[in-house]
């Protein structure tokens, strides 16, 4: 039940280009619910900005836009754990490289996935990361190192860019 018609097997696409927004917000109240959690106002309009921004958006810039559009602003913190929530239920991927988010076009699917940065135009595009994570993992057992977690962020420059 998820809003995007590709496969991540060998493809690299944009992370904004997975239906509309209605349905990706109903598709992760969908998955909260299975998972016995709570998509609660505030959780569901950071993951809604984090839609529909253009491209990869800041944790400050997700607060301003709350300051400016709600009644009742929202403290860091609350944002912060919102965030935080977001992440743990695979709806979003935090970009440690630029500090910023963006949305998971397959939260149902526990995928991985490598980021493709433009250092340029800040766009990023995503694909999937399995068979070099099967690589890595062979190299960290060679050493008996057990890993918890992989983000995969390749920064250069985009085909856009480069011409």
């Amino acid at each position: 039940m998820t809003s995007c018609t590709h496969s991540h097997d060998n493809a690299v696409h944009g992370v904004h280009e997975h239906g509309d927004l209605q349905t990706r917000l109903s598709d992760a109240e969908a998955l909260c619910t299975t998972h016995h959690a709570r998509l609660t106002p505030l959780r569901k309009e950071v993951l809604s900005l984090i839609l529909q921004a253009s491209g990869p958006i800041g944790a400050y810039d997700i607060l301003a836009q709350i300051k400016n559009t709600s009644d009742k602003p929202a403290a860091p913190p609350t944002v912060y754990r919102s965030l935080d929530f977001l992440l743990e239920m695979g709806l979003i991927h935090r970009l440690s490289s630029i500090n910023a988010f963006i949305p998971c076009c397959h939260p149902r699917e526990g995928h991985q996935a490598a980021f493709l940065i433009c250092s340029q135009c800040k766009s990023v595009k995503e694909a999937s990361a399995d068979l070099l994570l099967d690589q890595l993992a062979k190299l960290a057992q060679s050493d008996q190192f057990q890993i918890h977690h992989t983000t995969i962020e390749i920064s250069g420059k985009c085909q856009q860019c480069n011409h």
